[in-house]
């Protein structure tokens, strides 16, 4: 009810106080005379409301009661007293301010009637008045009042005399109590409303008319709401006196209304026998016998195009709830319109959180409310949901959309829901009853089961599913750092399998899930022993085998020691096709609305509220100025065709969680965070990563041209067939993967340290061992030529020698190559390496004083000195993610030419430190 006040205050009230000052015109004595009279009003006004608080209110708040249902009662009696006392204090303070300038003798201007410049305040006052008033009447307020044994109501009879001209020895104490708390007040707009209108009728046109017309419009129109309201209080109270005490205990709420009955506009539900349909402004109950049915507007959908054979009769309404379907029958055409009028209207002001204004009689902002809602619920019957709470998207009665489902017993499900069942990616926890632990699923869910491409956590499985079960190839990684490739079928593991040992070993052949050897099989040591045969495990009795053991030391083969899983099995063509083609379906339907709604869960028709309450499912929807507008978007798209001009725009579209590609962008990160992070990252599935972070980046720019031909082809200019360039996937590579790059880049990253942990550790020795040197000592053991040495950079002190200076030669190379850690794209990685070799040349140069190009011979003993002062940890991981995520233009170029050179300095570097390892001191290897 509160929320039809705010549609009666049309003009703030700053607005208007300013707008009157800047009028400037002096009214005549015609309002001199309004002012009197509205003056002698408010004081006989004031007068009245004073003696109704000593003489009915101060008597009432004294009688507290002390049954539950009194106390309760009370409550909301203090509460109508609050807003009581808030009319009486603005009348007094408007009494005092016409007394003033009447007193002074002061022209008078329109902005001195406060019920004019302060209506605002006014109108709200008196509808909080009304409302409370209102939900005392309902719940009986005013007959429990007058029941209290104190001394003080043995007068008040007499005193309600006073106030009423008609009380009679039959009327109720009730009824006159209800009759003082109102009348006077109603009666004194009416004053209002006829003073103005006397002055408005010696205003001569212009803009002080124009205000006090619409301010008597305003106040007409409370008027008509204070009846309304009334009227609908009396209407729910007699209603309450119907029913038994049962219904009434759990039905009657202060605030609730009743907006029909089917006692008065006959109608009958198909649910078993019902006995009588209530539609209150909240709830839609269903009464049968001695129990009844409350169902939740906001989750109420109305169908009137039934055309079910179930249906009891031609003049139906089919009626959609989360858990139940049921029909409303009439008789007649004209009461099923009548009631699917009013249910729609209930259900969307029950949506929208206030009712229209006015109340009956007009159809408000629209019959039909939006069949795409966002609630709360909790599943009571029997099924796969019971006792699960929902909260998420629903579309006619069912979850559809982003959601969120959980259990009493520690369950719960994140993710997409198409009519009513679990469907497309989501992630679903599952406790385990022994331990105090998870099951983690994130894969792709088909009308409510596991299929597909997906993972699970406690463990984590990577593979496909079926019907819930892991069904066909699957990776097992395991908190131990174990990890394996096996065939599953119904959650059992069948046939051979690789088994990837923490200490490097690699057994190939039979094993069980305690991941014990079975069978035949070949196991290989990480010291390039290996071990083929059969092997057993007895109780008691360990690890027995029949076979052959190979001692000959040999290195261990590089696909072994560096095993890579799932590349055959799992090409990254065929991971997460869930994703991609919803997003195809997107784009092939035209990107139509209801289509983006599947592809993401994400409905168009709903309100901003709505979606900001959405926020938390899968993506931050913050401020944003990119439009969520598809046919936006698409005619944007058509303006940023060029270079400079499309890099920013996808660097803007990515980033937006309203941008079909960058919600796009977020379902890949979610996909790619629960296969690598955490027990994923494990250094055999780096490949797998690797590629998928690739294939990414190619998928984005496809969908990004498949968005631009669908652009040009509706302002027809394209023809009907687009034809891709053979630079795609170097598009996608030098566009689209810098930009994606820094979403994977933290678990990418890790992958690879964890990949090259070995090279990278020799080489951190060596470095420990070469940072042991002074500069010139350093200089002279990597054989730099002398005369390139720079000397001139070494400042000295009285006691200080050229050969004990460290850090010093070569210095601003070094810090350059230094910022190699502070970015994460391979162009600026590839371009800071540039600015190193150009900083090793320029120094160079100036010490032999004349321009020099730096043979390789020269390069590398230089580069190899930047390198060890520079002690950059993981440059092997760096080195390695350069190589593999580098625009593959720049292959055989300066930057593949200088990213060779940096390799070789690394290798040649954990060389050093081998030799040492071999011959006790620190040798040089050429």
């Amino acid at each position: 009810m509160a929320g039809a006040a705010l549609q009666l205050r049309t003009i703030a009230f700053n607005a208007r106080r300013c707008r009157l000052r800047h009028l400037g015109r002096k009214v005549d004595m015609c309002t001199a005379e309004a002012t009197a009279s509205l003056l002698q009003v408010e004081e006989t006004f004031s007068a009245c409301l004073a003696r109704i608080d000593a003489l009915i209110l101060k008597p009432l708040l004294q009688a507290e009661p002390s049954d539950q249902k009194g106390k309760e009662n009370f409550k909301l009696f203090l509460l109508l007293n609050d807003r009581f006392q808030a009319l009486w204090n603005l009348t007094e303070e408007n009494y005092r301010t016409l007394k003033q300038k009447c007193s002074t003798s002061e022209s008078f201007c329109i902005q001195d009637f406060y019920t004019i410049w302060k209506r605002d305040l006014y109108l709200s006052l008196y509808i909080q008045y009304f409302v409370t008033f209102a939900n005392y009447v309902v719940v009986h307020g005013f007959e429990h009042a007058t029941k209290s044994k104190s001394e003080a109501w043995k007068q008040h009879k007499t005193v309600l005399k006073q106030f009423l001209t008609d009380f009679t020895s039959e009327t109720s104490m009730s009824l006159a109590l209800y009759m003082v708390l109102h009348k006077p007040i109603r009666d004194h707009i009416e004053q209002y409303i006829l003073l103005l209108t006397k002055l408005n009728e010696v205003l001569k046109e212009g803009s002080e008319k124009d205000v006090v017309t619409s301010a008597i419009k305003e106040y007409v129109n409370l008027e008509s709401f204070i009846s309304q309201v009334l009227d609908e209080a009396c209407f729910t109270k007699s209603l309450w006196k119907s029913l038994s005490y049962k219904f009434t205990d759990m039905l009657c709420v202060p605030e609730r209304r009743l907006l029909e009955d089917s006692k008065n506009l006959p109608i009958s539900a198909s649910t078993n026998r019902s006995d009588r349909i209530l539609l209150f402004d909240d709830v839609l109950v269903v009464i049968q016998g001695n129990s009844f049915q409350s169902f939740d507007l906001k989750l109420v959908w109305v169908d009137e195009n039934c055309r079910e054979k179930s249906a009891p009769g031609p003049y139906v309404l089919r009626i959609i709830t989360p858990e139940e379907t049921f029909f409303l029958s009439a008789k007649d055409p004209q009461i099923k319109a009548v009631w699917q009028w009013k249910l729609n209207q209930a259900v969307r002001q029950a949506l929208n959180g206030k009712r229209d204004f006015p109340l009956w009689g007009e159809t408000g902002e629209g019959n039909e409310p939006p069949s795409c809602r966002f609630f709360t619920y909790v599943f009571r019957l029997d099924g796969k949901f019971k006792s699960a709470t929902y909260e998420g998207e629903w579309h006619w009665g069912k979850p559809h959309g982003k959601g969120t489902l959980k259990w009493h017993d520690g369950r719960n499900h994140v993710g997409d829901f198409k009519e009513g069942l679990e469907h497309g990616f989501g992630i679903c926890l599952v406790p385990r009853r022994s331990e105090d632990r998870y099951d983690c699923y994130k894969c792709h869910w088909y009308e409510g089961r596991m299929r597909g491409y997906g993972i699970c956590e406690g463990e984590r499985y990577i593979g496909t599913w079926l019907d819930d079960h892991k069904h066909g190839q699957g990776i097992v990684v395991t908190q131990s750092g174990v990890c394996y490739q096996r065939i599953f079928h119904a959650d059992k593991m069948v046939g051979s399998g690789i088994l990837l040992l923490e200490d490097d070993s690699v057994y190939e052949g039979n094993f069980t899930e305690d991941l014990m050897f079975v069978g035949k099989g070949k196991l290989s040591f990480a010291n390039g022993f290996t071990l083929e045969g059969t092997f057993t495990n007895k109780s008691g009795q360990g690890l027995q085998t029949h076979g052959i053991l190979n001692t000959s030391n040999e290195q261990l083969d590089e696909r072994i020691t560096k095993a890579q899983l799932g590349l055959e099995e799992f090409p990254v063509e065929k991971r997460w096709k869930g994703i991609y083609d919803q997003f195809l379906e997107f784009i092939h339907s035209g990107c139509k609305e209801e289509t983006e709604e599947s592809f993401m869960g994400f409905h168009i028709q709903t309100s901003k509220e709505l979606r900001k309450s959405q926020e938390y499912l899968f993506c931050q929807r913050g401020t944003e100025d990119v439009s969520w507008k598809i046919e936006d978007i698409l005619e944007e798209l058509v303006q940023h065709q060029g270079q400079k001009s499309l890099q920013s725009y996808l660097e803007k579209a990515l980033k937006s969680s309203l941008h079909p590609l960058g919600k796009l962008l977020k379902a890949l990160m979610i996909a790619f965070q629960a296969t690598y992070s955490g027990i994923g990252a494990n250094r055999h599935l780096l490949t797998m990563a690797q590629e998928e972070v690739k294939y990414y980046a190619k998928k984005i720019w496809e969908f990004y041209q498949g968005l631009l031909h669908l652009a040009l082809e509706q302002k027809g200019q394209l023809p009907a067939k687009f034809v891709d360039g053979d630079t795609s996937d170097e598009k996608a590579c030098s566009v689209v993967l810098p930009l994606i790059l820094p979403c994977f880049y933290p678990e990418l990253f890790m992958l690879y340290m964890l990949y090259h942990e070995r090279e990278d550790d020799l080489y951190c020795q060596g470095i420990v061992d070469l940072s042991l040197f002074p500069d010139i000592k350093l200089l002279e053991f990597l054989d730099v030529q002398k005369h390139l040495w720079p000397l001139k950079d070494l400042t000295l002190t009285t006691n200080q020698r050229r050969s004990l200076i460290k850090d010093k030669c070569f210095l601003s190379a070094t810090e350059c190559l230094q910022k190699l850690i502070t970015t994460v794209d391979p162009r600026e990685k590839l371009v800071i390496l540039q600015k190193t070799y150009e900083e090793i040349e320029s120094t160079v140069s100036r010490v032999v004083e004349k321009d020099y190009k730096l043979p390789m011979d020269d390069l590398l003993p230089l580069l190899m000195y930047v390198v060890s002062r520079a002690k950059i940890q993981h440059l092997g991981a760096e080195i390695h993610l350069i190589r593999d995520l580098m625009d593959p233009t720049n292959q055989g170029g300066l930057y593949d030419f200088l990213l060779t050179a940096l390799e070789s300095c690394y290798e040649h570097i954990q060389r050093m430190r081998l030799h040492q390892r071999e011959n006790g001191h620190v040798t040089h290897s050429s």
